[in-house]
This record gives structure tokens, C-alpha cells and sequence, in this order.
């Protein structure tokens, strides 16, 4: 069984890689956390009042002075360092459904993220390293 395997799954971990966030330089993870405590009383704000649509906490998190992330015509980043968007949808029910709230990923430095989230029963705000593939959010996870 490989090591860190989780439910000891061959090949568990060259599976799930892409589901790991890169790791961020002390300096990084310092500005990172500096950030994160500037997102926090906002998200907190925010869900006091019951707010937690996109377009809102987006609005609410560019007045801190951060731009909105960009992408190229070949999805490239192109600029912005902050994108708000939905919820993941899940498969509930029998159908998808995404949730109401909204997820916040802003890129601190390349190998360094904020990443947060508020919806009606709470909010969070954490650090992270990039993931391969999702840049600050983390992955769907897969089959």
C-alpha cells in the first residue's frame, strides 16, 4: 500500500494529486494570512445580514481595493487577482443543485491563495497553495 493512501486505493495518491494544494513559502503563507485577515470581517459582515450572493460579497471585497481576475480568450489569467463566483453544484435528490452563497479565491502570489466561502449556515476563510489545475479552488473531486 502506497504511503498517505487514504482508504488504500492503488494508486490513491498519483490519483488524487491534482486535489493537493502546492505549497506556499513562509513568506507567502505570511501574506497570505495578512490577507485573509482582511477578507474575514467582511465575509463576517456579510453573513450577518443575510447576504451572500455573489455580486454582493464580490462588490463588498473589490472596495478593499482588490481587482477582479480576468481571463483570455484561451482562459489564461490576464490580470485581477480576485474571482467570486457560486457555489459548486451537487447532486442532490436526484438532481443538481447549487447552493446558495458564494466561493472567494483571491491569488496572493503564484504559489500562495486566500480561499473562502459564505452561505446561509456559515462562512470560512483559509490559506492554501494553488491546485494544478483549479488555480485557488479546490477541485471537483473526481470519479
Amino acid at each position: 500500500m502506497e504511503p498517505g493512501a487514504g482508504d488504500g486505493a492503488p494508486h490513491y495518491n498519483e490519483n488524487n494529486g491534482y486535489r493537493r494544494p502546492g505549497a506556499m513559502s513562509p513568506a507567502s503563507a505570511t501574506d497570505a494570512a495578512w490577507e485573509a485577515d482582511r477578507i474575514r470581517p467582511v465575509l463576517k459582515r456579510l453573513w450577518e445580514q443575510k447576504r451572500w450572493d455573489p455580486a454582493t460579497v464580490r462588490a463588498a471585497l473589490l472596495h478593499l481595493g482588490y481587482e477582479e481576475g480576468r481571463t483570455g480568450s484561451k482562459g489564461k489569467p490576464h490580470g485581477g487577482t480576485l474571482v467570486v463566483r457560486a457555489m459548486n453544484s451537487r447532486f442532490t435528490d436526484g438532481r443538481e443543485v447549487t447552493p446558495e452563497g458564494a466561493l472567494v479565491g483571491l491569488r496572493v502570489h503564484t504559489d500562495a491563495c486566500v480561499t473562502a466561502f459564505v452561505q446561509k449556515s456559515n462562512y470560512e476563510v483559509t490559506t492554501n497553495g494553488p491546485y494544478p489545475e483549479t488555480g485557488c479552488f479546490e477541485p471537483p473531486s473526481g470519479h
